[in-house]
This record gives structure tokens, C-alpha cells and sequence, in this order.
């Protein structure tokens, strides 16, 4: 395990007086939130040309769709690699660089995927079912692949001719297409990677509405219009910069001055006050995915390894991780920090989902006198205290103070560190903690919201999680078609997890994006889905009347 810096107890202690700054509110019944997913034109004239500025409120971490971890990350790439596969507002699959829905041999081993013809990447280089190889092949032999899980048990991949993709599975994987939505199924150029290997991602090149020109790191990373693009007569953009801009009140600040025209992730605290605001628009939407605190169960060489041992009663004992979940009020807590904006979290499952059920949906209660029972129950000295690790940010530092005072009364005490975003990332990656507290975008189908961070040594299980029970349950849910079938193993999954408590879900959050509607720099175009990406390929100022 490692070491405690000696920091932390000073900021442990100082974020326990600061936890009273934000007292925990009563329930209240939570207003129905309407989602809105993107502007459109609405009769008015698209303008050629601009240069648009999007603030983002974390750095992305390396621009490798093979390795990549971040949420931020997704935003840049949307724009300069596109999928094989998207997702449409509804949260249905869609074709992307692939010209159908992939065919599925009637035994599940064997799975089609036709290629669009016509396509160049940003260098030139043709696309095909080649290219398309190479980068699958990359996803699941690089050493430091997050994607290998996500595409299952394949047991190779060919190019039956220069459009057709086969891929051949030692046994049946029914999420294959949701997760060639995703980074999985961003296609990269077989020149650049030969060129780059490993360091592709300080030059990632791909097919993209926009192409990469430079990064400044803790900065800004500018993309600008790709003349290869098949669809170039649909782009009215010439540049996006994508500006790092970590607190909350500068984005809005930025926001209400038209310095930026897009800002993600809104504050709660801010987004009513803009709501009622001349020029500025709000885009919002649920989310697939989720916020928590995952525990360090026996993650000691690093995510993707095989668990080690953690000798620590957190570690050991999951009464202690159980009492943690019990003494959590997550309604009163999202009700203080987020104004009702989000809505609480108690598994890897939208209640939204088609794979919802009962057992998915099914939270934990709130009962601090259990949890002190069972605090008492392993034996350990009150309270209790977890180190914590946080992002940096204003929202994020409120809820741990919050969190702070929400499980304090039931025998814990939380000492928070602050971390940034990036480190915090790396850390977690890592193992370098006894607790983190992020969160996960989402995908449309479940497997991508457990199987990598619940399968013994999957390429997201940063807990070092390891539960046979829960991987058996995985792979028959991946192999499982029929959805009713595979909602009642997820849910199966849920209740075995929320006794074991790798992760202890806590919140969902409303993707929230502001964006300029009115006056010289007023934009359309832009859309986010539930995926919790900002899609900006589109995107364009508008002439003004």
C-alpha cells in the first residue's frame, strides 16, 4: 500500500471545519428536468468560417483513443476521430465510419462490419477494412490498452476484402457494437501509427469533421477544418480551441462575455442565474454514467494487473465499505450541493437504461445506526478515517465537504485531498490510494459501465476488485442477446457489488453546456447527448439578421 503523505492530515483537517459551510439539506421532491440536446439552425443563415472557443472544464489526458481515461479527452477527440458507430439524442446506434449495423453469425462467434468507401484520414491515407484491422488489433495487444475488455473475447480480426471487417470470438459478445461507439471504435491512420507507435497520441491522426494542429499543455489544444473531410461541405468551422479553464465561475464569466461560445459542465450553483440570462443557452441532458468513490481493494501494480493484497480493514473487510454506502444520505446531499440539478446514483445502471430493473434501481438507505453497528461489528477504532482523493474543483471539493459531514455521524472520518484532474487520473490508474472519489461518463449498453471496472484485472478496474461471482455474471451478460435477459444479470451483478462495495455510487450527474445564442458570436450546431459529450463537428456562428 502506499505511504500516506504527510500532507493529508492537514487537509483532511481543514476540509472537516470546512464541511460545515455546507450543510445537508432535507429532502425535497427534485423538478423534472426537460432535455435538450442540441440548437439548431431554426431558419436563421450559417456563416463560413469563425473561430470557435470552447472552454473545458478539465484537461484531456493523452489524445490516444487506445489509452485515454478522460471524459475531456472524448470532448477533442469527437471532433478529429470518428467511430465506426455513434449514438443519435435518443441514445440509439447509429453507422458512423461503418456503412450498416453489424450482421452477427446465428452461433454469436462471428460478426460483420462493413466500411464506408471514399474516405480518407487526415493524412491522405485511405480508409478501409485494413485500417480498420490495424487499430483493433492496437486496442487489444498494446500493453497499456483501456479498450481491450471493452471489446471482449476476440480471437482475431480480418479483412475479408477492402470494405468488409470479420471478427471471430471464442465466444458470443453482444456489446461489441455499443463499444465501437466509443473510443474502441475510433479508426486511426495506419501511416501515423507506423510513424508514431506509441507516441500517437502528441499527433493524433484520424477522420474528423477537424485535424489536429497543437497542444499547449494545462492550456489549450486548437483542431482546425480537415479539407479530407467526406463530409467538408457540411463543416462551417475553421478552427476550435479548446481552452482549459478549471473553475467553474471563469467558464460562466467567459460564457456571459463571448469570450468563449461553448463552456461544459456548468456549475449548479450558476446554471439558474444563467438560465434567466439574455444571449446565453443551455444544452442539458442525463447522463449514462455516474459519480462515486471507488476503494483501493488490491490495486498494488497498476489497473489491468492482477490484484494484489491491501492489508488495511477498508481493504479486508466489507462490512466497513457496507457501513460506508449506509452512511451516505444521498438525496440530502444532492439536494445541498447541486440544487437539485442531479439526481442520486446507487449503481452502474440508468434508471433511464432498457436494462433498468427494480434490483438495478434499488438504493441503499440511509441508516448511520447500521452503519456504526457494523463499524463496531469488524472491530475497528472510531472513527474511522479514509483518505479520500478529489478532483481540485469548486463542485467537486463542496460535495466532499458535504460527503464529510454526511457519513461523520455514522463513525467515519474522511480526510480529502485535492488533487488535479490529470494526477488524480494518473493516480487512480495507478493505485496510488486508499480512496477516489470520480466518476464515469457513461455508455449506452452496461457492459460498458461494469465489465472494465468490475472484471478481475479489466483494463478500468482500478479498485483491484476480484469477485469470480461477478465475472461469471459479466461474460453471460455479454453473451446474452436478449435484453430482458440481460437486465436481470446486470441486476444480479448490482446486488452482489452493493454487498462488496468496490465502488460505492453516489450521484448522476445532468450534463449541463452553455453556449452564445445570440448577437455576433451566437452559434448552432452543437449538440450533447447522454453519452456526456459535446459535439461540435457541426457546429457554426450564425449570420446575424
Amino acid at each position: 500500500m502506499t505511504a500516506r503523505p504527510a500532507l493529508l492530515t492537514t487537509v483532511g483537517a481543514t476540509l472537516l471545519v470546512l464541511s460545515a459551510c455546507v450543510p445537508v439539506q432535507p429532502v425535497g421532491q427534485a423538478p423534472d428536468r426537460e432535455d435538450v440536446t442540441g440548437v439548431a439552425l431554426g431558419g436563421r443563415t450559417a456563416r463560413e468560417g469563425g473561430d470557435l472557443v470552447m472552454a473545458l472544464s478539465a484537461e484531456p489526458d493523452r489524445l490516444d483513443p487506445t489509452t485515454s481515461s478522460s471524459l475531456y479527452t472524448r470532448y477533442v477527440m469527437n471532433a478529429i476521430c470518428e467511430k465506426l458507430y455513434d449514438i443519435d439524442a435518443e441514445g440509439n446506434l447509429v453507422p458512423q465510419l461503418a456503412a450498416e449495423l453489424p450482421t452477427t453469425s446465428p452461433d454469436g462467434l462471428t460478426v460483420t462490419i462493413p466500411v464506408r468507401s471514399g474516405i480518407r484520414f487526415a493524412d491522405g491515407t485511405p480508409l478501409d477494412a485494413a485500417a480498420v484491422v490495424t487499430t483493433l488489433q492496437r486496442n487489444l495487444t498494446l500493453e497499456t490498452s483501456s479498450r481491450k475488455s471493452e471489446l471482449g473475447p476476440i480471437a482475431e480480426v480480418e479483412a475479408s476484402d477492402e470494405s468488409t471487417v470479420v471478427v471471430h470470438y471464442q465466444r458470443p459478445f453482444a456489446p461489441l457494437a455499443a463499444s465501437l461507439a466509443d473510443r474502441a471504435g475510433m479508426i486511426m491512420s495506419p501511416t501515423a501509427l507506423a510513424e508514431l507507435g506509441t507516441d500517437f497520441g502528441d499527433h493524433p491522426t484520424c477522420v474528423g469533421a477537424f485535424r489536429f494542429v497543437d497542444r499547449v499543455p494545462q492550456t489549450s489544444i486548437t483542431v482546425e477544418r480537415d479539407p479530407n473531410y467526406y463530409a467538408a461541405d457540411e463543416v462551417h468551422l475553421d478552427t476550435i480551441t479548446y481552452r482549459i479553464m478549471t473553475d467553474a465561475n471563469i467558464r460562466a464569466a467567459n460564457l456571459r462575455s463571448g469570450d468563449v461560445q461553448v463552456a461544459d459542465t456548468l456549475s449548479p450553483q450558476d446554471v439558474d442565474a444563467l438560465a434567466q440570462e439574455d444571449g446565453i443557452g443551455l444544452l442539458q441532458t442525463g447522463s449514462f454514467g455516474y459519480q462515486g468513490v471507488t476503494f483501493n481493494l488490491g490495486n498494488t501494480e497498476g489497473v489491468g494487473n492482477p490484484p494484489g493484497v491491501i492489508d488495511t480493514p477498508l481493504a479486508t473487510d466489507p462490512r466497513i465499505r457496507e457501513a460506508f454506502s449506509l452512511a451516505v444520505d444521498r438525496q440530502a446531499l444532492v439536494n445541498s450541493v447541486f440544487n437539485d440539478w442531479y439526481e442520486p446514483a446507487c449503481s452502474f445502471i440508468s434508471p433511464a437504461s432498457t436494462y433498468a430493473t427494480q434490483a438495478s434501481d434499488a438504493c441503499p438507505p440511509h441508516d448511520p445506526e447500521r452503519a456504526k453497528q457494523l463499524l463496531a461489528e469488524a472491530g475497528v477504532e472510531l472513527p474511522y478515517r479514509i483518505r479520500v482523493s478529489a478532483s481540485n474543483t469548486a463542485d467537486t471539493l463542496r460535495f466532499s465537504q458535504a460527503l464529510q459531514a454526511s457519513v461523520l455521524e455514522a463513525g467515519f472520518a474522511l480526510e480529502i485531498e485535492p488533487v488535479e484532474y490529470s494526477t488524480l487520473l494518473d493516480q487512480q490508474s495507478g493505485g496510488g490510494f486508499e480512496a477516489v472519489q470520480l466518476g464515469w461518463s457513461g455508455r449506452v449498453d452496461p457492459h460498458g459501465n461494469a465489465a472494465g471496472f468490475l472484471t478481475t484485472a479489466a483494463g478500468n478496474n482500478y479498485s483491484g476488485y476480484s469477485n469470480p461471482e461477478v465475472d461469471a455474471l459479466l461474460q453471460r451478460a455479454a453473451q446474452t442477446t436478449d435484453p430482458a435477459a440481460r437486465a436481470d444479470l446486470y441486476g444480479q451483478v448490482v446486488t452482489i457489488v452493493q454487498r462488496d462495495n468496490p465502488i460505492v455510487y453516489l450521484y448522476r450527474v445532468r450534463s449541463i453546456t452553455g453556449y452564445v445564442s445570440s448577437g455576433e458570436k451566437s452559434v448552432a450546431g452543437i449538440e450533447t447527448y447522454a453519452d456526456g459529450v459535446v459535439r461540435l463537428g457541426r457546429a457554426t456562428f450564425l449570420e446575424e439578421d
